[in-house]
Parts: structure tokens; C-alpha cells; sequence
């Protein structure tokens, strides 16, 4: 009985000697072993590889792994290069890639004058100084002294309200799609004879409030003629002027210094008014061809002669090829 106690206290004394023997991490992984599933949170099991935490280290290895720095807005230095300072380097440069720098690079900015036509007095491109929507040009009350150029599109231009005195030969030089002209409230006193003459789609001239003592030649096709408020006299409308305008259908003289109905007449014509002008006396064919009696003025309706010094019951004859008589003054 003796013996044998003595025989296994012996084994477990060599057993435990043996088991101190080995390294410390097989000590863990036979004790690991021995409780089995009732430790494991001292275990991890990744698929058929179990992760102990004592030999974690060595599955990764951290020795060499470097948190990302976050550089924000600035970048990295490089040593030996002076670099200057940049602005945030833009999603589309980090997948092209970087520029290459240039020594010599210079900015230049797009030029519209050829889109908003040439400088102006005020040294701007005229779409600038003006509103420019299609082919309509607006540059009223925009202190202008001169026709500004325009573009070749141009139909329709507005002017008004400036300080624009003289219409020189070259002002309207190749628009030939301009239509409509409006100088309204100026200061114009003089109209060069070829500015106007070589504008074949030219239909409306609209020149009220201005100065103008004399009217230039005009071109054939115009309806509307619009010269209220200005300065003109008999002697400044040429003889016969208007009869090469057959397709004149509205002309507004009144408010100036005329001292005769200007004629001849084109046919056309259906709105002729003089009121307020200085006008005495008139021909016996200023309306009609009073010894043939070839025609009459059927589109003729309106004929303002109010304000006038003349009496138009005097001139009888000069109205029977009229729908109706002027407006006027009678006795």
C-alpha cells in the first residue's frame, strides 16, 4: 500500500516537472485544450484556424503597419524642393494625373469682340454698352455720341435718349438687313447723303427730337418716315424727294419750320401730317393733278394741316381727288 502511493505521488511529481518543461505557450494551448469549449473567450475560431490571443502577434505582424497621415488641405513636403503654395488638388487632376508644370505659362482670357462687336466710344464692345436679343440692338439713354458699330445681323436698332449729333457716311456700312432705324431724342443736326441710301430693307426711320434742318437721300424702300420736333425748312427737303418712295405710306413732318407742302407725293402714301409748321399757302396740285385729273388718292385719308397760318378754304381745287379734306383751318 505503501509502495504504491509512493508510485504515484512519483508520476505526478515527473508529470508536473514535465509539463513545467515545456515553453509557456504550450503550457496555455494544453490547458486551452484541456477546458475545452468552456473558455472561449479566450479563443477565437476563424473557420478550421483558431486565433489564440497570446499568437495574435504573430498572424499579423504591426511592427511595420503605418496609420494614413491626413494631410488635409496641405501637401506633403518634399525635401530639397521648394514647392508654392497650392490649392486642393481637384478630383479630376487625382485621375488624370498631375500637370506638368510650365516654366513660361501665361493666362489669357477669351475675346468676345468678335462676338459682341467692336469697341464703342466708351471702349467696350457694343453688346456690352448695349442689349443686343437676336437682331434687335437697344442702346437707349446709354450717353452715346456716335453710331455705335453694330453687328452685321442687325434688323432693328433702338438709339434713343443720347447725345449722338451727327449720322456720318459709314455708320450703317454693310447692315444690309436693317429695317427699322429709331434715333428718337437726340441731337442729330446732320445726316451724311450716303448713310442711309445703300439700306435696302430699310423700312422705318424714326428721327423725332432732333435738329436736323435738312433731310438726305433716302432709300426707296422706306414706309415710315418719322422727322416730327426738328428744325427742317422747305429748303432743306430736295424737289421731288419723295416721289422715288413708292412704298412711303406714313410721313410725319409736323412740329418744324416748313413753309410749303412738300411734294410730289407718292401715291403710297396714306398719313401726311404738317400740323404746327409755318406754312401759308399751297399749290393748286399739292394733292391732285388738278389739269389731267389722272388719279386720285383713295389711301389718302389723313392730312393734318392744323396749326398752320393757312387758310384752307382758299384752295378748293386742291382736294377733289381726296377721300376726305385735311384737317385744318377753313375760314
Amino acid at each position: 500500500m505503501k509502495l504504491s502511493a509512493f508510485l504515484s505521488l512519483l508520476a505526478l511529481v515527473l508529470q508536473e516537472a514535465g509539463t513545467a518543461s515545456l515553453p509557456k505557450k504550450e503550457r496555455r494551448r494544453r490547458e486551452d485544450q484541456t477546458h475545452g469549449d468552456g473558455s472561449s473567450n479566450r479563443a477565437l475560431h476563424l473557420e478550421n484556424y483558431v486565433l489564440s490571443l497570446d499568437n495574435y502577434d504573430e498572424v499579423i505582424d504591426l511592427s511595420n503597419y503605418e496609420e494614413p497621415a491626413d494631410y488635409g488641405d496641405q501637401l506633403p513636403e518634399v525635401k530639397g524642393t521648394s514647392l508654392a503654395p497650392s490649392t486642393r488638388i481637384s478630383s479630376t487632376e487625382s485621375l488624370l494625373g498631375p500637370r506638368t508644370p510650365s516654366l513660361n505659362r501665361t493666362m489669357t482670357r477669351p475675346t468676345t469682340l468678335g462676338l459682341l462687336g467692336s469697341p464703342t466710344s466708351h471702349g467696350l464692345p457694343t453688346c456690352l454698352v448695349c442689349v443686343c436679343l437676336g437682331s434687335s440692338v437697344y442702346c437707349d439713354d446709354a450717353d452715346l455720341q456716335n453710331i455705335p458699330p453694330l453687328p452685321k445681323t442687325t434688323a432693328y436698332l433702338y438709339a434713343r435718349f443720347n447725345r449722338i449729333s451727327h449720322i456720318r457716311a459709314g455708320d450703317f456700312k454693310g447692315l444690309t438687313k436693317l429695317k427699322r432705324i429709331d434715333l428718337s431724342s437726340n441731337f442729330i443736326s446732320s445726316i451724311d447723303d450716303e448713310a442711309l441710301r445703300l439700306l435696302p430693307d430699310l423700312k422705318d426711320l424714326i428721327l423725332p427730337e432732333n435738329q436736323l434742318a435738312a433731310l438726305p437721300v433716302l432709300p426707296t424702300g422706306i414706309e415710315v418716315l418719322d422727322v416730327r420736333l426738328n428744325q427742317l425748312r422747305s429748303s432743306g427737303i430736295q424737289p421731288e424727294a419723295f416721289r422715288a418712295l413708292e412704298k412711303l405710306q406714313f410721313l410725319y413732318l409736323a412740329d418744324n419750320l416748313l413753309e410749303s407742302i412738300p411734294g410730289p407725293l407718292p401715291l403710297s402714301l396714306r398719313a401726311l401730317h404738317l400740323q404746327n409748321n409755318k406754312i401759308e399757302t399751297m399749290q393748286r396740285d399739292a394733292f391732285c393733278d388738278t389739269e389731267k385729273h389722272k388719279h386720285t388718292r383713295r389711301q389718302l385719308e389723313d392730312i393734318r394741316l392744323d396749326g398752320n397760318p393757312i387758310n384752307l378754304g382758299l384752295f378748293p381745287s386742291a382736294y377733289f381727288c381726296l377721300p376726305r379734306l385735311p384737317t385744318g383751318r377753313f375760314a
